[in-house]
Protein backbone atom coordinates (compact mmCIF):
# COMPACT_ATOMS: atom_id res chain seq x y z
CA UNK A 1 0.00 0.00 0.00
CA UNK A 2 1.02 4.06 -0.31
CA UNK A 3 2.51 5.74 2.63
CA UNK A 4 0.44 4.43 5.58
CA UNK A 5 1.12 7.51 7.71
CA UNK A 6 2.83 10.73 8.95
CA UNK A 7 3.68 11.94 12.31
CA UNK A 8 5.01 15.67 13.05
CA UNK A 9 6.14 16.48 16.43
CA UNK A 10 8.15 19.64 18.36
CA UNK A 11 11.14 20.66 16.92
CA UNK A 12 10.38 19.47 13.45
CA UNK A 13 10.45 15.99 13.35
CA UNK A 14 8.66 14.59 10.82
CA UNK A 15 7.91 10.83 10.69
CA UNK A 16 6.31 8.48 8.17
CA UNK A 17 5.10 5.29 8.58
CA UNK A 18 5.32 2.69 5.81
CA UNK A 19 2.67 -0.57 6.32
CA UNK A 20 4.74 -3.55 4.55
CA UNK A 21 1.53 -5.27 2.13
CA UNK A 22 3.37 -5.35 -0.98
CA UNK A 23 5.06 -8.10 -2.46
CA UNK A 24 9.12 -7.94 -2.52
CA UNK A 25 9.08 -6.72 -6.41
CA UNK A 26 5.74 -4.44 -5.82
CA UNK A 27 8.68 -2.34 -3.41
CA UNK A 28 11.80 -2.23 -6.04
CA UNK A 29 12.96 0.87 -6.18
CA UNK A 30 15.39 1.99 -9.45
CA UNK A 31 17.71 4.15 -7.39
CA UNK A 32 19.26 1.43 -5.68
CA UNK A 33 23.51 1.70 -4.90
CA UNK A 34 25.35 -1.02 -6.28
CA UNK A 35 26.93 -1.57 -2.86
CA UNK A 36 22.87 -1.46 -1.42
CA UNK A 37 21.81 -4.31 -4.14
CA UNK A 38 24.35 -6.39 -3.07
CA UNK A 39 23.05 -5.93 0.13
CA UNK A 40 19.82 -6.37 -0.40
CA UNK A 41 20.39 -9.99 -2.28
CA UNK A 42 22.81 -11.17 1.01
CA UNK A 43 19.65 -10.56 3.03
CA UNK A 44 18.06 -14.24 3.35
CA UNK A 45 14.72 -13.15 5.33
CA UNK A 46 12.28 -11.84 2.84
CA UNK A 47 11.09 -9.60 6.20
CA UNK A 48 14.33 -8.08 6.25
CA UNK A 49 14.34 -7.47 2.70
CA UNK A 50 10.80 -6.03 2.10
CA UNK A 51 11.54 -3.94 5.08
CA UNK A 52 14.87 -2.75 3.56
CA UNK A 53 12.65 -1.78 0.32
CA UNK A 54 9.87 0.08 2.16
CA UNK A 55 12.49 2.14 3.84
CA UNK A 56 13.63 3.30 0.38
CA UNK A 57 10.20 3.99 -0.44
CA UNK A 58 9.93 6.02 2.32
CA UNK A 59 13.09 8.27 1.44
CA UNK A 60 11.23 8.87 -2.38
CA UNK A 61 8.37 9.74 -0.08
CA UNK A 62 10.12 12.37 1.66
CA UNK A 63 11.67 13.57 -2.15
CA UNK A 64 15.42 11.69 -1.15
CA UNK A 65 16.64 8.46 -2.81
CA UNK A 66 18.68 5.83 -2.28
CA UNK A 67 21.96 7.45 -3.20
CA UNK A 68 21.06 10.30 -0.72
CA UNK A 69 21.60 8.25 2.08
CA UNK A 70 24.83 7.07 3.71
CA UNK A 71 26.21 5.02 6.48
CA UNK A 72 28.76 6.04 9.82
CA UNK A 73 31.34 2.95 10.13
CA UNK A 74 29.31 2.10 12.87
CA UNK A 75 25.72 1.50 10.94
CA UNK A 76 24.19 4.89 11.96
CA UNK A 77 22.50 6.17 8.99
CA UNK A 78 23.36 9.23 7.75
CA UNK A 79 21.69 11.83 4.45
CA UNK A 80 24.31 13.90 2.36
CA UNK A 81 22.30 17.05 2.43
CA UNK A 82 22.77 17.39 6.52
CA UNK A 83 19.12 16.02 8.08
CA UNK A 84 19.39 14.48 10.88
CA UNK A 85 17.53 10.72 10.04
CA UNK A 86 16.79 7.64 11.96
CA UNK A 87 15.14 4.21 10.53
CA UNK A 88 13.54 1.37 11.86
CA UNK A 89 11.18 -1.55 10.45
CA UNK A 90 9.42 -4.81 12.18
CA UNK A 91 7.84 -7.69 10.43
CA UNK A 92 4.47 -5.19 9.47
CA UNK A 93 5.54 -1.45 9.74
CA UNK A 94 8.59 0.20 9.17
CA UNK A 95 9.34 3.95 9.68
CA UNK A 96 11.72 7.10 8.58
CA UNK A 97 12.13 9.93 11.27
CA UNK A 98 13.52 13.71 9.51
CA UNK A 99 14.61 15.96 11.65
CA UNK A 100 16.81 19.58 12.03
CA UNK A 101 17.56 18.07 15.40
CA UNK A 102 19.41 14.54 16.43
CA UNK A 103 16.52 11.96 16.20
CA UNK A 104 16.05 8.36 17.28
CA UNK A 105 12.86 5.81 16.05
CA UNK A 106 11.71 2.21 16.90
CA UNK A 107 8.60 0.59 16.43
CA UNK A 108 7.90 -2.88 18.50
CA UNK A 109 5.41 -5.18 18.32
CA UNK A 110 3.58 -5.63 21.63
CA UNK A 111 3.81 -9.27 21.96
CA UNK A 112 3.90 -11.52 25.21
CA UNK A 113 7.43 -12.12 25.22
CA UNK A 114 8.09 -8.62 26.08
CA UNK A 115 6.77 -9.54 29.74
CA UNK A 116 9.37 -12.92 29.80
CA UNK A 117 12.43 -10.67 29.45
CA UNK A 118 11.05 -7.64 31.29
CA UNK A 119 13.87 -7.69 33.90
CA UNK A 120 16.73 -7.56 31.63
CA UNK A 121 15.79 -3.90 30.75
CA UNK A 122 13.42 -2.09 33.41
CA UNK A 123 15.31 -2.44 36.57
CA UNK A 124 14.62 1.58 36.76
CA UNK A 125 11.25 1.56 35.89
CA UNK A 126 10.31 -1.43 37.70
CA UNK A 127 9.16 1.20 40.39
CA UNK A 128 6.00 2.37 38.60
CA UNK A 129 5.45 -1.09 36.36
CA UNK A 130 2.25 -2.83 37.79
CA UNK A 131 2.64 -6.34 36.21
CA UNK A 132 -1.13 -7.21 36.63
CA UNK A 133 -2.24 -4.23 34.77
CA UNK A 134 -3.66 -4.53 31.45
CA UNK A 135 -1.39 -1.94 30.14
CA UNK A 136 1.57 -3.90 31.17
CA UNK A 137 2.92 -5.05 27.70
CA UNK A 138 2.23 -2.34 26.25
CA UNK A 139 4.28 0.12 28.36
CA UNK A 140 7.29 -2.82 28.60
CA UNK A 141 7.02 -1.93 24.63
CA UNK A 142 7.12 1.64 25.00
CA UNK A 143 10.20 1.62 27.24
CA UNK A 144 12.16 -0.79 25.22
CA UNK A 145 11.26 1.34 22.21
CA UNK A 146 12.41 4.40 24.25
CA UNK A 147 15.64 2.43 24.89
CA UNK A 148 16.51 1.73 21.44
CA UNK A 149 15.55 4.62 20.24
CA UNK A 150 18.07 6.61 22.44
CA UNK A 151 20.85 4.18 22.02
CA UNK A 152 20.13 4.99 17.97
CA UNK A 153 21.02 8.74 18.59
CA UNK A 154 24.20 8.44 21.35
CA UNK A 155 25.41 4.75 19.02
CA UNK A 156 28.06 4.30 21.92
CA UNK A 157 28.91 0.62 22.41
CA UNK A 158 28.36 -0.42 26.08
CA UNK A 159 25.31 1.25 27.08
CA UNK A 160 22.95 -0.96 29.11
CA UNK A 161 19.63 -0.80 28.56
CA UNK A 162 19.19 -1.83 32.37
CA UNK A 163 21.23 0.25 34.21
CA UNK A 164 22.10 3.53 32.11
CA UNK A 165 18.57 4.56 30.45
CA UNK A 166 16.10 5.48 32.64
CA UNK A 167 12.55 6.08 31.59
CA UNK A 168 10.54 8.72 33.84
CA UNK A 169 7.26 7.00 34.86
CA UNK A 170 4.41 7.67 32.01
CA UNK A 171 0.60 6.88 30.88
CA UNK A 172 -0.23 5.71 27.65
CA UNK A 173 -2.60 8.45 27.05
CA UNK A 174 -0.48 11.10 27.46
CA UNK A 175 2.32 9.98 24.28
CA UNK A 176 5.14 11.84 25.83
CA UNK A 177 7.31 11.45 28.58
CA UNK A 178 11.32 11.95 29.16
CA UNK A 179 14.20 9.58 29.44
CA UNK A 180 17.43 9.79 30.96
CA UNK A 181 21.00 8.70 29.75
CA UNK A 182 23.86 7.84 32.74
CA UNK A 183 26.85 7.30 31.22
CA UNK A 184 30.12 7.63 31.46
CA UNK A 185 29.62 9.87 34.04
CA UNK A 186 27.37 12.62 32.37
CA UNK A 187 23.83 12.81 32.41
CA UNK A 188 21.59 13.22 29.43
CA UNK A 189 17.62 13.92 29.24
CA UNK A 190 15.53 12.87 26.37
CA UNK A 191 12.02 14.01 25.31
CA UNK A 192 10.21 11.11 23.75
CA UNK A 193 7.36 10.70 21.65
CA UNK A 194 5.36 7.83 20.88
CA UNK A 195 2.23 6.58 18.98
CA UNK A 196 0.19 3.09 19.22
CA UNK A 197 -0.03 1.81 15.44
CA UNK A 198 -2.13 -1.56 15.92
CA UNK A 199 -0.66 -3.68 18.20
CA UNK A 200 2.85 -1.79 17.76
CA UNK A 201 4.08 1.15 19.28
CA UNK A 202 6.02 3.31 17.59
CA UNK A 203 8.98 5.67 19.97
CA UNK A 204 10.75 8.77 19.08
CA UNK A 205 13.67 10.07 20.75
CA UNK A 206 15.59 13.34 20.69
CA UNK A 207 17.45 15.75 23.16
CA UNK A 208 15.56 17.03 26.22
CA UNK A 209 15.74 20.93 25.68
Amino acid sequence: MPLYSTFHYKLNIRVSVWDITESRSDLAVQSLTQKNLQRLDGMKSLVHQKGFLSIRKLLEANGYTDTDLYYHETGKPLLIDGTQVSITHSAQYSALALAEVPVGIDIEHVKPVVGRIAQKFTKNEAWFLDVTASDYLDKLTVIWGVKEAIFKIVNEPGISFNHHIAVSEFSLDAQETTAVLDFNGQQTGFTIYFESIADYKLVVATYLI
